[in-house]
């Protein structure tokens, strides 16, 4: 398994990941004209965030969205992990794992990271599990939000 940022030409495949995602989690039904300019415009800015991709044999198993949040208290940055996606012939052969570690790796070796935060639905508990298997604490903060509709 191969473990990289994923490439501007690799779009479509994080697209149509985000639309499968959003269906099988939460029953929501993107708007491809939104997500996809929406996702361009990670590989047009890399301030707004960086993908990754998981890689089995040369096909594209699973991505994630990492964007950033400054904690004045650690001085540091938070790595948020978002829109994680394993495809179905994938799931349980390790491809979220090999995507969190890179992330750890990447927090652990610099000083400008301080750690790794991310939200799931409170319905999702498949992926509650798995991230708590990998050490990650659901425990400690809530989360409120407001999205303009």
């Amino acid at each position: 398994m191969n473990v990289r940022r994923a490439r501007a030409e690799e779009a479509q495949n994080i697209i149509d990941f985000q639309i499968d995602m959003a269906w099988e989690t939460e029953d929501v039904a993107l708007d491809r004209s939104i997500i996809t300019p929406g996702v361009h415009a990670v590989f047009d800015d890399e301030s707004k965030g960086w993908y990754f991709v998981a890689e089995v044999d040369g096909q594209i198993a699973g991505s994630l969205l990492i964007t950033f949040e400054w904690s004045d208290w650690r001085n540091g940055m938070i790595l948020w992990i978002q829109s994680v996606f394993v495809s179905k012939g994938y799931r349980g052969q390790g491809v979220y794992r090999a995507l969190y570690e890179h992330i750890q790796n990447i927090v652990n070796s610099s000083d400008d990271y301080c750690g790794i935060r991310l939200y799931v639905d409170k319905t999702n508990t498949n992926a509650l599990k798995v991230y708590e298997k990998l050490g990650m604490d659901s425990q400690h903060y809530g989360m409120c939000e407001w999205i303009k509709v």
